[in-house]
């Protein structure tokens, strides 16, 4: 293994209401301040209790936040950055960039019902074996009866 994280990159649009608290999230980078390197972006450091963005749910520790109501982040000083989400208004419109891991080996999707991960079919064929041998024992010994 060669220690390297491949990720899925999504992109999403949240709206948002500010609330009591703001819009209830920490950011961190800027030109200033990079936090990932080689990366002046925005990213979104701690998700606030009971604030805006947790209650919405989307929004996640470590986005990066490409846009706020239409601005692009790129290129910004941290305080500007910071200056911009507390202008931004009652209703905010943010553009994020989720980062997903890539899981590593095959890809094995579990369907609903399956306990475990375990492969419906083999639940149901013992079941399916059993239920023939009764079906079979019914028939054989009802003309005995």
């Amino acid at each position: 293994m060669n220690g390297r994280v491949d990720y899925f990159v999504t992109e999403e649009e949240i709206n948002l209401t500010r609330g009591p608290s703001g819009l209830g999230f920490n950011i961190v980078g800027g030109t200033d301040q990079q936090y990932v390197s080689n990366d002046s972006g925005i990213y979104v450091s701690r998700i606030k209790e009971d604030g805006a963005a947790a209650r919405d749910g989307r929004l996640q520790e470590g986005d990066k936040i490409l846009s706020v109501n239409g601005r692009d982040l790129k290129n910004l000083l941290h305080q500007d950055a910071v200056d911009l989400f507390h202008n931004a208004g009652y209703a905010v419109s943010l553009i994020v960039q989720h980062r997903l891991p890539v899981q590593n080996g095959p890809i094995v999707h579990r369907g609903e019902g399956e306990p475990s991960g375990i492969p419906v079919a083999m639940v149901l064929l013992p079941v399916f074996a059993l239920t023939m041998v009764a079906v079979w024992a019914f028939v054989r010994y009802r003309k005995q009866l």
